[in-house]
């Protein structure tokens, strides 16, 4: 028999990756444990999202993440740097080779945006790629944007703006969120005579990201 209200890819992927709310998950479980037709499309999404979530554990993606993504990467011992830009002020942060995901929260006044699309623009404002549709939760204050830890570690000194908007009703864009980052690199030199705990040449990155959010 053909189900009725089957469960699409997306959503079978993210109640694997649980990334769904608990009544999602509930509803879920219910509709795979009584549907044959669905569960058999799940056992196909899982062979394609373990390997998803492979690749975004190792930190290399751009791509928005889910608290229960950062809280399970967390309990597996990977290590997260968060920085989290207010509106209208800089927040200085550091990205060491110890590092495994880099994420970005951007606060920004989700409630009734039906879509929100992200734009990563250069520093002249000029937007390079956009992340459209992202997954925003109802009720969510902020986004958490994981940026590339391989791109953050070894890119040169560079500006980055990232924007969030919404549409109106006639499809027009209405800003959300303006953050600007700047990532500066440099190599801390091994002193002469160097202590116990400084045996090696070590890469830092900091960087000062900047939001500018619309009332």
């Amino acid at each position: 028999m053909n189900c009725l209200k089957p469960l699409d890819a997306a959503f079978l992927a993210d109640y694997w990756l649980g990334a769904l709310t608990k009544s999602e998950e509930d509803a879920a479980e219910e509709h795979l444990f009584t549907c044959d037709e669905c569960g058999t499309r799940l056992s196909e999404v899982i062979a394609l999202a373990e390997g998803i979530r492979k690749v975004a554990r190792e930190g290399s993606l751009r791509m928005i993440v889910s608290d229960s993504f950062l809280k399970r990467a967390a309990e597996e011992g990977l290590r997260i740097r968060e920085y989290a830009p207010p509106a209208g002020d800089g927040v200085q942060c550091t990205v060491t080779a110890e590092d495994d995901i880099l994420v970005g929260r951007l606060a920004a006044k989700l409630s009734g945006a039906k879509r929100v699309d992200l734009c990563i623009c250069d520093e002249r404002g000029v937007e390079q790629q956009r992340l459209p549709d992202i997954p925003v939760h109802s009720g969510a204050s902020s986004i958490a944007l994981q940026e590339s830890i391989t791109f953050a570690k070894a890119a040169p000194s560079n500006k980055m703006i990232v924007r969030l908007v919404t549409f109106d009703e006639a499809g027009g864009e209405r800003l959300l969120g303006e953050y600007t980052s700047c990532f500066l690199h440099d190599l801390l030199q091994e002193p002469t005579e160097p202590p116990a705990q400084h045996c090696r040449y070590q890469r830092r990155q900091t960087c000062w990201p900047f939001s500018r959010a619309r009332p």
